[in-house]
């Protein structure tokens, strides 16, 4: 799958701390055969990919749109689309499918968010679903489950 991963209060902090077990889970996603591409609605975002040492995991960056998600998408001309976002809004994981996560506003050494993620993209991946109340499939709405 294509998954594409929001940057800011998704993987990184407020202070650009990176969220515990991202690298973890991307060494995984990887093993699992999927393709991670980093997307912010604040422009490229290679200076923290390489920051982070994220490179070797990364595809490629984009500008994730802001408003009309998939149609604004769309028109960027993507050369691939996302299976599956991993955003700290409800709204971007409904519009395209994914998981909502909750925003990572401050270094946190305890927080788990990421293996949970993992958790819910091999369930979707080798089910075709997930029940997870922060899993949202194309359309849902972003205040179903929350």
């Amino acid at each position: 799958m294509n998954i594409f991963f929001d940057v800011d209060y998704t993987i990184l902090s407020m202070d650009g701390s990176l969220r515990p077990d991202t690298v973890l889970v991307f060494e995984h996603l990887i093993k699992d055969g999927h393709t991670i591409y980093i997307w912010s609605g604040q422009g490229l975002r290679w200076t923290e990919v390489k920051a982070h040492k994220l490179t070797t995991f990364v595809t490629d960056c984009f500008v994730k749109p802001l408003h009309q998600y998939s149609k604004s998408f769309a028109n960027t001309n993507p050369k691939v689309w996302p299976d599956l976002v991993v955003d700290d809004y409800p709204e971007v994981a409904s519009a395209f499918g994914g998981i909502w996560v909750k925003p990572y506003f401050f270094k946190n050494d305890t927080d788990k968010e990421m293996l949970l993620i993992l958790e819910m993209i091999r369930d979707f991946h080798q089910t075709g679903s997930c029940d997870h109340k922060q899993f949202m499939k194309l359309g849902d709405s972003p205040y179903r489950r929350l």
